[in-house]
């Protein structure tokens, strides 16, 4: 890869301003989605809540910090679910009271962890076109702070649910 400096900062790929805006307009959500679509594609039983990505912390109190730091039950009904647009489970609402469907929930919720975290790398690949370093700080802020709100929620619903079911 060729490093360039010139007077937008130091690029790996030396693009003109309208080539990295028409880039980030597409890359980025193509990004999203595409892990998104991927992730709706990979076997249900790959997301383990007991493995140690997944696992509730001692620290969560069953969902209860969530709320009490981050107000999540006052926002959380703005993030829109992709699932469903990629024939995906649907985690906008509870619709069976069964356990069974509840595990499916609760597994679906890891799924979406793991998809928001892949989410971050992913978007960091548009470092590659975006100059270093203003814009590069803003895709590395970008990519972290637009998957934390779903990653919250991810964690918080789970929680909840694997409280409902031991009850």
């Amino acid at each position: 890869m060729v490093e360039r400096l010139n007077g937008r900062g130091v690029m790996l790929v030396d693009l003109a301003y309208h080539w990295i805006i028409l880039l980030n307009l597409i890359g980025i959500p193509a990004i999203h989605l595409g892990i998104s679509w991927a992730y709706t594609r990979m076997p249900r039983d790959r997301f383990d809540p007991g493995s140690p990505l997944f696992r509730q912390r001692a620290w969560e109190k069953k969902g209860k910090t969530y709320q009490t730091m981050f107000r999540i039950r006052s926002w959380k009904h703005f993030l829109p679910d992709a699932a469903p647009w990629f024939d995906g489970f649907a985690k906008g609402r509870l619709t069976d009271k069964d356990s069974e469907y509840f595990r499916k929930f609760i597994a679906e919720t890891c799924r979406g962890e793991a998809a928001h975290y892949a989410q971050i790398p992913g978007i960091m690949l548009t470092l590659i076109w975006n100059p270093w370093p203003v814009a590069a700080m803003v895709i590395i802020v970008y990519a972290v702070f637009s998957n934390l709100p779903c990653l919250i929620l991810q964690r918080f619903n789970r929680a909840r649910l694997q409280a409902f079911l031991k009850s």
